[in-house]
């Protein structure tokens, strides 16, 4: 365990002095800088700021080629993290070749850790060809969900963190060494950009780097719902329930707008609660943070309870829709 500590505390400063170095460099030569002068939905900071703190991520988990299924996943890596480096380097990447990379990381990952979602719990089984469709579907939808709730100071990155103690605290209880100091060395880079992005926001995460975060940790949960048959495919959806129903949701209500999904908009729910509670970029993310910690922790105490969670996550989506609908409406009055 020892050497696993050592693993993760080169990866948070690797993370950390990549951080520094690209914010420095970053505005002296005028590189992924996301003006605060731009006409953007998304835009709630008030200077031109970096947007590349996935690079810091990415070097910072080069730690994990030294655990055991680590290496496997260092090209997948580099694929998840160049399919939004270049919409940070403000080169647009068509929206068809973006989703190609994730899929080629997904399926790369999967096949090579051998991380197949077949059971769905409840008795449930998918036939392995669906399952290999359906666990790379699952991993690009996490990757999408984690850029889309990357709007407020330490939103994605807090919600990561949360998520990877869940699941760290899910692989001590079935004893997986390996994942255990995999997930250290995650958390590590990842809480290194957290500092430096939480609260006043001096590097964002950009594409990259949420695209990143959110590829290594839905392939972790599959991982270990796939080679543990006592732990609930249902947990893992719930313990993911933030992001995941955030994009769901996003994609119902501008449908029923009768506006493209893919079209990006000002109202999120992270949007609304800033507008109209908290006027504060990273009050916004402890309201948000705060709210959705208590359901990881309920999921965390059941990780082999199918029903459990699924009962955890649909007591979350309806306060969610509750919730949404009285800042909607908040929003109608203005």
């Amino acid at each position: 365990m020892t050497y696993a500590w050592e693993l993760a505390l080169s990866a948070f400063l690797i993370s950390l002095t990549l951080q520094t170095i690209t914010i420095k460099y970053s505005k002296k030569f005028n590189l992924f800088i996301d003006s605060h002068l731009d006409e953007k939905p998304q835009k709630f900071h008030d200077d031109s700021t970096p947007r590349a703190g996935g690079i810091g991520i990415l070097l910072g988990m080069i730690a994990v080629l030294f655990t055991p299924i680590g290496w496997k996943l260092l090209i997948s890596m580099i694929l998840a993290f160049l399919s939004g480096i270049f919409e940070d380097f403000h080169r647009s990447m068509q929206p068809k070749v973006r989703l190609i990379l994730q899929m080629i990381a997904a399926g790369a990952a999967i096949l090579l850790t051998h991380s197949v979602i077949t059971y769905l719990g409840l008795g449930i089984y998918l036939p392995y060809l669906i399952a290999i469709i359906f666990s790379i579907f699952s991993i690009v939808g996490l990757m999408n969900a984690m850029n889309i709730i990357d709007g407020f100071n330490g939103l994605a990155s807090g919600a990561t963190l949360l998520i990877l103690f869940s699941l760290g605290h899910t692989a001590l209880l079935v004893g997986d060494k390996g994942m255990i100091d995999m997930i250290l060395i995650v958390w590590s880079a990842v809480f290194a950009f957290f500092i430096v992005n939480f609260p006043k926001g001096k590097i964002f995460l950009g594409d990259g780097g949420a695209y990143l975060i959110g590829f290594v940790v839905a392939l972790i949960g599959i991982f270990l719902a796939s080679t543990y048959p006592a732990i609930s495919p249902w947990y893992i959806l719930a313990i993911l329930g933030y992001p995941v129903w955030e994009v769901l949701f996003s994609i119902y209500r501008k449908l029923r707008a009768g506006r493209s999904p893919l079209q990006p908009d000002a109202y999120h729910l992270h949007m609304l609660v800033y507008r109209h509670i908290t006027k504060n970029n990273p009050l916004t993310s402890l309201v948000l943070l705060g709210g959705y910690a208590p359901f990881i922790l309920l999921s965390s105490l059941f990780p082999h309870n199918s029903k459990a969670n699924i009962l955890i996550l649909l007591i979350f989506i309806v306060c969610y829709v509750f919730f949404y609908r009285f800042l909607s409406k908040k929003e109608n009055a203005r």
